[in-house]
This record gives structure tokens, sequence and C-alpha cells, in this order.
């Protein structure tokens, strides 16, 4: 029952995830410092500019420009062509998956490790009451100890 429900949540979660299926686009443009036009003689840092906006408006026209000073707008012919300028596109729903998959194998290797501990905590309680009695009858092991334990127990109730 516990893995039907499961089974049925995890459905409904991708199918919800799909139905929001959308790619996350940006427009990334890595361009010198404005002082490296203006002053010729510093060492020009590049610096990032991040927008969204529609792929053929990737460009430093359209990017850049509208954020920089009018001093740089000036010199335009400068600048713009010493920026690099690429389209991004990332798909969201593969990373979603992807993370619900780790998270999924992490709650495996969790419950499998409960499991062991569980199974461990039974075993060594067995081992305990056959160490008992063992001291009680020396010389047979667990198993024997056990079984002349039962067989009595069925002879008394006669």
């Amino acid at each position: 029952m516990f893995w039907k429900f499961v089974f049925i949540s995890f459905s409904i979660f991708i199918a919800s995830t799909l139905a929001q299926f959308y790619e996350d686009q940006r427009c990334r443009c890595v361009c010198p410092t404005t002082t490296s036009v203006i002053n010729n003689t510093e060492k020009s840092n590049r610096t990032l500019y991040i927008a969204y906006v529609p792929p053929n408006k990737c460009n430093c026209y359209g990017v850049i420009l509208p954020k920089v000073s009018d001093e740089i707008r000036d010199n335009a012919q400068l600048f713009c062509p010493r920026c690099d300028c690429k389209y991004e596109t990332r798909n969201t729903t593969v990373i979603m998956v992807v993370v619900i998959l780790v998270l999924w194998l992490i709650m495996l290797l969790i419950g499998y490790y409960l499991f062991l501990m569980l199974l461990e905590c039974l075993v060594s309680k067995k081992q305990q009451n056959c160490t008992h009695t063992n001291n009680t009858e020396a010389g047979t092991d667990c198993y024997e100890t056990e079984n002349l334990l039962t067989n009595n127990c069925e002879d008394t109730d006669d």
C-alpha cells in the first residue's frame, strides 16, 4: 500500500512538473570595464552583464548600452567590439528531475541503512538469548540449546 502511495505521489509530481515546462533563457555579456574606454592607460578588467532579452537583442546595443553612462554610449564603436555576448538557454526541468532522483537515492540509502540497523539489533538480541542459555548447558551450541528449551516447554504442557 505504501509503495502505491509513493508511486502515485511521484507520478502526480512529475505530471505537474511537465505541465510547467519552461526554459530559463538569458543573455550573458562579458565586457571590459568602462574605465578602459575612457582611460586607455589602465589595465582592463572584465565585467559581466546579464539581461533577460530576446535572442535578437543579445548584443552590446541591446544589453549593455542601456545600463552604462552617456560617456560610454558616445564611445560605443570602441566599447562594443570588445564585448562577448552569448545567448544561453538551460532546461530547468532536467535539473529538477536530476535533483529529485538524487533525493530519492538518498532516501533509499537511508531506508536501507535503517533496515540494516534493525536487522543487526534483532540478530544481536537472538545471540544474547543464546549466550544466556549456553551458560546453563555448557558444550552445546546455540541452536541445540534453543531446541532443548522448546522441547522442554512442550513436555511440561502434557
